[in-house]
């Protein structure tokens, strides 16, 4: 029973655990997309958000040894800041307002390595955190262009929560590279390998917590 118990909530913690990198995602994304120096802050963003998709995604996946579970993991984040979407919109916000990431399709390729080398753990942490933290600025930068201009939704509508060093200002787009999503997969590519590896590596210390 107690061990029955264990996965169950285990199981559920997964839902938990998306949700408040949801919750995260959200301050950082947000923020971010819709301030004028956004250029510069999307690499800090493809970073971020590369690496803490990584870290749950792969967690998850050799826990369950099921590819797919990344991909389940990434869709909790997707469904739960569409709900933040829609709530921001129902107070009088722009659709556009809201950025959702584009986390699905990373998550997808990480469970495709894990799947396509027979569940090798090490391979999933270094070809799936690869491509990770390659992609995830590729889909979003997509996603963005598919968008209203950021700058105009920044000066019409400012968050009320919006730090007062984050208000618009002026433009400064382009001031620190001039391709963000190279420098963004770039430094995604290798930040995320060894993020992926601490997400590995905290299976031990919940399989010791399940023989407990």
């Amino acid at each position: 029973v107690m061990v029955w118990l264990r996965r169950t909530t285990h199981y559920l913690f997964i839902v938990v655990v998306a949700v408040n990198s949801t919750l995260l995602t959200i301050n950082a994304g947000d923020y971010i997309f819709y301030t004028d120096w956004m250029w510069t802050s999307f690499v800090v963003f493809s970073v971020s958000q590369s690496t803490m998709l990584a870290v749950g995604a792969i967690y998850y996946m050799l826990f369950t040894g099921v590819p797919g579970t990344a991909t389940y993991y990434a869709t909790i984040m997707t469904i739960y800041t569409w709900v933040a979407k829609g709530a921001w919109f129902a107070l009088g916000y722009p659709y556009d307002f809201v950025v959702v990431p584009v986390w699905i399709p990373s998550a997808m390729l990480m469970d495709l390595a894990y799947w396509a080398t027979r569940r090798n753990k090490h391979a999933a942490i270094l070809i799936g955190g690869t491509l990770v933290g390659l992609s995830f600025p590729l889909f979003n930068m997509v996603n963005l262009l598919l968008v209203r201009d950021p700058l105009e939704v920044a000066f019409k509508y400012p968050r009320p929560t919006l730090p007062a060093y984050m208000t618009p200002i002026e433009p400064q787009v382009g001031k620190f590279y001039n391709s963000p999503v190279a420098l963004g997969s770039g430094a995604g590519a290798v930040l995320t390998v060894p993020i992926a590896a601490l997400g590995a590596k905290l299976n031990t210390w919940t399989y010791r917590w399940m023989a407990a």
